[in-house]
Order: structure tokens, then sequence, then C-alpha cells
């Protein structure tokens, strides 16, 4: 399911999954945002930022720039409180080697640390708890640190990656969240619906159904999750970890589009981001009532 060239396989799947009548419009050069691959804030919330194929983007102030550091193409970006982690392609003449396997950032995209499986894997879906650094990803072949494809996960940065069984886990993954807090909470999104882990990925069981899932996300409380899906239209809901009837989040008009990531601000914890398959980001500062686009097309707005 995962394709190891510099376009997001997602993205592939989206266009299958919904029929879409014309592929995702493609990049220009003059794009702030080629294939987003991620989407997260900076700890103290003054920064979005947005991995893609030609380095960071940042959002701050009502401004885009593109933040210091090598553009690589970022693939499987998460943040957490302390660290970047990524997988993806290394930018022309920075030295790394293709693929990265799994990179650490501790100066927010500056400089990064390698962290093992170079020239190995390159994971698309990944994802690290923001309070615990614990990494979840879905591993698209074996390597020299995983004997087999499917859900690993690491609490100490690569050195040890265990497997998941993933048993009751249902559907092809399309994302994957860790929980803020508890290193042994993951969720999945799949075409069958979202699932959740509370035994780090040995069992699951179903937190929503009914609608195809792309994207997940952990709020900081610790308590909710937030997921993009597609049926009819383009839906985003926020469902009790504990279950229980999900609340639909209104969305700005989306046309034949669905929500990619989802994310959430540190500091100011109304205020969440949005980017679609088609590299549309929309902020709100109100949980969803209201929202603003910031980027359309891939381009600023």
């Amino acid at each position: 399911m995962i394709a190891t060239d510099c376009k997001s396989s997602l993205h592939r799947v989206f266009a299958l999954s919904v029929a879409l009548a014309v592929a995702a419009p493609a990049a220009q050069a003059a794009d702030l945002l080629t294939h987003v691959h991620g989407l997260a804030y900076s700890t103290d919330g003054k920064q979005l930022m947005i991995p893609s194929h030609h380095g960071l983007a940042i959002y701050e102030a009502g401004k885009w720039t593109k933040a210091p550091g090598p553009q690589h193409d970022y693939m499987g970006f998460s943040a957490t409180a302390t660290v970047f982690y990524s997988s993806g392609h290394p930018a022309r003449g920075s030295g790394f080697v293709n693929p990265f396997g799994l990179i650490r950032s501790r100066d927010g995209g500056k400089t990064w640390d390698r962290l093992g499986l170079e020239r190995e894997t390159d994971f698309h879906l990944l994802a690290a708890g923001w309070n615990t650094n614990a990494i979840y990803v879905w591993n698209p072949a074996p390597n020299s640190r995983m004997g087999k494809t499917g859900l690993h996960f690491t609490l100490n940065d690569g050195i040890l990656w265990k497997p998941a069984n993933a048993a009751q886990l249902d559907g092809i993954p399309r994302a994957l969240a860790a929980h803020p807090d508890d290193p042994a909470i993951v969720a999945v999104a799949t075409q069958r619906g979202v699932f959740l882990s509370k035994d780090s990925g040995g069992r699951f069981a179903a937190l929503a159904m009914g609608s195809e899932a792309f994207s997940v996300f952990f709020e900081l409380d610790g308590k909710h999750l937030w997921y993009g899906s597609f049926d009819d239209r383009a839906r985003l809901s926020r469902v009790a970890l504990t279950g229980g009837v999900a609340e639909e989040i209104a969305l700005p008009p989306l046309g034949r589009d669905a929500v990619a990531y989802i994310a959430q601000n540190p500091a100011s914890r109304t205020e969440f981001a949005i980017s679609t398959f088609n590299r549309n980001v929309y902020l709100t500062n109100d949980g969803g009532r209201a929202w603003k686009q910031i980027a359309a097309g891939g381009q600023a707005k």
C-alpha cells in the first residue's frame, strides 16, 4: 500500500476511493506546498508547520515563510513537545542518504540526527506522542530492525522496535495517531473506520465505523480523538475515547476533497488546523465553528 516515491500513496488512495472526476491539481513550481506530508504546531503555538516536497513551510503571524535548514522531502513528519521526527528523502547536497529511515530534529528542523534504517525504509505513516516521544510506524517492508511489515513502535528513538499484532484492526491503514500522554494508546484510520488500541497495538477496537477514514488526531487533552472521513462528502468528527456518538465538526466547502491532516495549537487549545488532499489549509480559533483559509491548492492566501 505504501509507495516509496515522493508522492504520498494516500493521495492516490483517496482519488480511487472517492472516484474523483479529475486528479488533484498538479503542483506548480511556485507552489508553497507540494505533496503535503504532515501538519503540526510549534510548542509555543506561534508557528504552524507543514512538511512538503521542498522543506518545511511555516505560517506565523499571518504570513508564510520557509523554515531554515535543508529542504528535504519530509514524509511521516510528526512533532512532539521537544523534537520533530520524520522519514523521507534528502535534499540535494545535504549529505543524507535516500531514504532517511528515521530522523530527529532538536532545533526546529535546522539540523537532523540519523536514528537508523537509512537506505532501507521510508515511513509514510508515522506518529509520535506529544509528551511521550513514543513513535508508531506502519512498516512497508522487512528491514534490518523489523522482521515483517505492519505496525511497529519504539520507546527509545528507534534503538529497539517492537512489532504489534494489530488484532481486530480492519482495513488498510491510512493514518496513525499516538496518544499525547500514554505511550500504549494508538489510533489507526482505515477504509473501514477508526480503530483504537490501549495495549501498544496488540488489539484494536472500533471507535468509529461506517465511513472511510483518512486522518486521525488525538486532542491534547488525551480524552478525545478527531478524524477526517469521506462518504458522500468530506466529514470531520470528534469522539470521546470512552466511546459514544461522535460530534460532527462543520467544515468549509471542500467539494471532492477530504481532510488529510489535523493539528491542535498546544498554547491555545481551541485553535485547530486542517489540511486537505488538494493542499488547502484552514484554521479555526473556536474549535471548528468558523474556518479561515490560509492556503489554496498549495499556494498561500
